[in-house]
């Protein structure tokens, strides 16, 4: 399955890294975090745990905020705000 980074509505995008094991979605939550601008959202979707870890490590070193974690039959699919 391909990453996939889409626009959803104005300010909202959509990073799907499902079936991408590590370090692949850290890479690509980074690379989409800075095309955003401050203040705008992004879902973030993976089916790795352990990207779990270094996604929220990374999210709190860089000043960003994770407002929403929901998990549900081993997807993952985190709101995270640029800061």
């Amino acid at each position: 399955m391909a990453m996939k980074f889409e626009k959803k509505s104005e300010g909202v995008y959509l990073l799907d890294v499902q079936g991408y094991v590590c370090p692949h979605p850290q890479i690509y939550t980074k690379k989409a975090m800075e095309k955003l601008k401050t203040g705008e959202v992004v879902e973030v979707v993976f089916d790795n745990p352990s990207s779990s870890e270094s996604i929220s490590a990374m999210m709190d070193s860089n000043g960003n905020e994770i407002f929403e974690q929901r998990q549900e039959n081993g997807k993952f699919s985190w709101k995270i705000r640029k800061g």
